[in-house]
């Protein structure tokens, strides 16, 4: 559904909600009811109309599209083969990652050796794939929830544990603007699932600034890790001085 149709139809979703007919369109607009229907039909609506109408829907414009917006579905995983894809491809992968985080085009080859043919050719594929769309201009919007997620064990996460985890892992951690913690403790079961909780609060907040940093200039931001992990544990030591079970 192209954009012009997806906000008609929630303009039609919005009238009906309020039990407004094309006839109360047509006497709030000073036209027969007749034209109105034309109207929808053809899809040919001035800006000044579609304020008109969506007014009469109890909506401004702005509002309207944001409903329109919210409509679509969002992706929030990937198939097995998806993500297969994303990590045959090195650039691919790159340019995937750079368009979550809000990179246009023009950052993306200014700052890898990535030429624009080939960031379009892989943008195109992740069009296809349904994870953003590519819009005239180069732009792109992205179709990912909030909340979206690498599948479980799945391709991408276990490109990271192969690839990226050493490589994350191997820093000091000793610059200001970097700190890594580690915490043990004996947990209930209770306890446990509320810290779980806790985890994806952070992780969903991590996402909630990142979605608030959109704007700001490329100048102004850098790329930040966040490794977040918790497992029923036991150092190996330990085990070591564990005494058989009878």
């Amino acid at each position: 559904m192209t954009e012009v149709n997806r906000l008609l139809a929630t303009l039609k979703r919005q009238l009906k909600a309020q039990t407004l007919t094309y006839g109360d369109v047509a006497r709030a607009l000073g036209l027969s009811e007749a034209s109105v229907k034309r109207l929808f039909a053809s899809r040919r609506f001035t800006i000044e109309r579609l304020v008109q109408i969506s007014q009469l829907a109890g909506f401004t414009l702005a509002e309207l599209a944001q409903e329109s917006a919210a409509s679509v579905p969002r992706l929030k995983t990937l198939t097995l083969a998806q993500e297969k894809e994303l990590v045959s491809d090195p650039k691919l992968l790159v340019v995937a990652v750079c368009a979550f985080n809000h990179w246009s085009p023009t950052d993306i080859v200014a700052t890898y050796r990535i030429t624009k043919a080939e960031c379009l050719k892989r943008l195109l594929i992740l069009d296809r794939m349904g994870i953003l769309a590519l819009l005239p201009g180069d732009r792109i919007r992205l179709l990912a929830a909030r909340n979206f997620d690498w599948l479980a064990n799945g391709p991408i996460r276990q490109f990271f544990l192969k690839q990226g985890m050493g490589d994350f892992l191997s820093s000091p951690f000793s610059e200001p603007n970097e700190s890594i913690d580690f915490a043990h403790g004996m947990l209930a079961a209770s306890a446990h699932a509320e810290m779980q909780l806790e985890v994806r609060r952070l992780r969903i907040r991590l996402s909630e600034l990142h979605e608030e940093s959109a704007a700001a200039p490329m100048a102004q931001k850098q790329g930040v890790g966040m490794l977040v992990a918790m497992r029923h544990w036991e150092p190996k030591w330990f085990r070591e001085l564990r005494r058989p079970e009878n």
